[in-house]
C-alpha cells in the first residue's frame, strides 16, 4: 500500500510539473503570437500594401530556404537521445558539423536567389541573410533545452526573435520610413544578435555538456562507442532534413509565387493572412515539437502505455482546439482586420475566411502524425510532405493567375487536406509498430 501511495504521489507530481511546463510554454506562445501580429500590423500600416508585399515575400523566401541549414538534425538528436540516453552524446559532433555545412549551403542559396533578382528585392534578400544562421542557432539551442527540460529557458528563447522584430517595427514607425530596406536591415541585426547569444549553448552542446533529463544521472564512465561517420550520419539524417526543408516550401511557397505571378500588392495581402496563420500554428508546434516530442521518443521506447494514452487524448484535444480557433478566426477577423491593419487591407478578410478551414485540419494532422517517430517513419514523412508541397504548388499555378490571393488561399487549404489525409494513412499503417 505504501508503494502504491508513493507511486500515486510521484504520478501526481509529474502531472503538476508537466502542467506547469506546458502552461509556461503556452503563455510564451500566446505572447509570441501577439508580438508577431502587432509587428505585422505596424509594418503593414507603415509600409503600405506594395512595399509590405515586397518585404513579406522576401522574408518568406529566406524562411523557405533557412530550414536547409538545420536539415532536421534536431529531430534526429531528439530521437537518438530518447532511445540511447547518455550514449547519444556520440552523435553530437558529427551532427553539428553537418549543420554547419548545410548552413553554408543555405546561405549560398539565398545569395544566389538574390543575385537573380534586382533593385529593392535584391537588397532586402541580402539584408535578411543573417536570418539563416539565426534560425539554425535557435534550433540548436531549443533542442538542447528540450532534452534538459528547461522549459522556462525555452519559453524565453522562443520570444527573442519576435520581441526583436517588434522593436524594429516600432523604430520603423518612429522614423516614418516607407522603405523595406531599413526594416530588413533591422531584422538582420536581430538575427545576428540571436546567433551570438546562442554561442555559449552551442559550445556546451559540442562538448556534450547536456543535463539530460529522464535517463538518470550521467554515468561515471561511458563505454567506448562507435562515433558515426559522415555516411552513417547522412543515412540517418537525410529524411529529417528533407522533411524539414519541405515544410516551409509547403507553407511559404504560395506567398513567393503570388509575388511573381500576381505582384507585390497581392503578396502583401496574403502575407498578412499567413502572419496570422503562423501565429496560430505556434500552438501545435509548442505542444508537440517543444514540449511533447522528446517525451514521445522516450515513451515510445520505454513506456508504451503512456505513449498511447497521450497519443489518443492528444488527437481529441487538438481537434477540439482547432475547431474552436477556426471558428474564432471566422467570426472575429472581419471586425479585427480593419482595426489592426487598416482599411487598405480589407482584402485580407475573405482570405482569412478561407484559411479559417486550416486550424482544425493542421491541429488534427499534427496530433495524428506524432506517432510517426522512427527513422523508417521519416521516409513516409518525406513522401507526405512532398505530396502536400506538390499539391500546393500545382494548385497555385492553376488558381493564382486568375484568382490571385484567393486562389493562393484555396491552394493552401488543398495542401493542408492532402497533408492530413496522408498523415492519417501513415498513422494507421505504421502505428501498430508501437503496440
Amino acid at each position: 500500500m505504501a508503494d502504491s501511495g508513493l507511486a500515486i504521489k510521484r504520478r501526481a507530481g509529474g502531472l503538476k510539473r508537466a502542467a506547469a511546463a506546458l502552461s509556461l510554454l503556452s503563455f510564451a506562445t500566446a505572447l509570441g503570437a501577439a508580438l508577431v501580429l502587432v509587428t505585422q500590423s505596424l509594418l503593414a500600416r507603415q509600409l503600405g500594401p506594395a512595399t509590405y508585399g515586397l518585404f513579406a515575400s522576401s522574408l518568406a523566401t529566406v524562411s523557405m530556404i533557412a530550414p536547409f541549414a538545420g536539415f532536421g538534425l534536431s529531430q534526429l538528436r531528439l530521437r537518438v537521445y530518447g532511445a540511447e540516453g547518455w550514449a547519444a552524446n556520440r552523435w553530437i559532433r558529427p551532427s553539428v558539423r553537418l549543420s554547419l555545412v548545410t548552413g553554408v549551403m543555405a546561405c549560398t542559396a539565398v545569395i544566389a536567389w538574390a543575385l537573380l533578382t534586382s533593385g529593392d528585392t535584391r537588397r532586402v534578400l541580402l539584408l535578411l541573410l543573417p536570418v539563416v544562421p539565426a534560425l539554425l542557432a535557435v534550433e540548436l539551442v531549443s533542442c538542447k533545452l528540450r532534452l534538459e527540460e528547461h522549459y522556462h529557458k525555452l519559453a524565453g528563447w522562443q520570444l527573442l526573435i519576435p520581441a526583436g522584430r517588434l522593436l524594429v517595427a516600432l523604430l520603423a514607425v518612429g522614423a516614418a520610413t516607407s522603405s523595406a530596406t531599413p526594416v530588413a536591415f533591422g531584422y538582420g541585426l536581430v538575427a545576428l544578435a540571436v546567433a551570438i547569444l546562442a554561442f555559449p549553448h552551442f559550445r556546451a552542446m559540442v562538448r556534450g555538456d547536456i543535463e539530460l533529463h529522464g535517463h538518470g544521472p550521467r554515468p561515471a564512465t561511458m563505454p567506448e562507442l562507435h562515433v558515426p561517420g559522415a555516411s552513417a550520419l547522412w543515412s540517418q539524417a537525410w529524411p529529417y532534413g528533407v522533411a524539414a526543408a519541405l515544410y516551409p516550401i509547403f507553407f511559404q511557397v504560395s506567398t513567393v509565387m503570388l509575388k511573381y505571378l500576381g505582384g507585390d500588392v497581392h503578396a502583401g495581402r496574403l502575407g498578412i493572412s499567413m502572419a496570422v496563420m503562423s501565429a496560430i500554428y505556434l500552438i501545435p508546434t509548442t505542444i508537440y515539437q517543444k514540449f511533447l516530442l522528446s517525451k514521445l521518443h522516450r515513451w515510445a521506447t520505454h513506456d508504451r502505455p503512456r505513449f498511447w494514452m497521450v497519443y489518443r487524448r492528444g488527437i481529441m484535444a487538438m481537434l477540439a482546439l482547432g475547431l474552436a480557433i477556426g471558428a474564432l478566426l471566422f467570426f472575429v477577423m472581419p471586425r479585427l482586420v480593419p482595426i489592426a491593419f487598416g482599411s487598405e487591407y480589407l482584402g485580407v478578410v475573405p482570405i482569412l475566411m478561407v484559411l479559417a478551414l486550416c486550424p482544425p485540419i493542421r491541429f488534427l494532422s499534427t496530433a495524428v502524425g506524432s506517432v510517426l517517430l522512427t527513422g523508417t517513419h521519416m521516409y513516409y514523412r518525406v513522401l507526405m510532405m512532398a505530396l502536400a508541397a506538390v499539391a500546393t504548388i500545382a494548385l497555385d499555378f492553376l488558381l493564382i493567375p486568375t484568382h490571385y490571393e484567393m486562389g493562393a488561399a484555396y491552394a493552401i487549404v488543398g495542401g493542408e487536406l492532402v497533408l492530413m489525409i496522408a498523415t492519417w494513412i501513415g498513422a494507421r499503417k505504421f502505428g501498430s509498430e508501437f503496440r
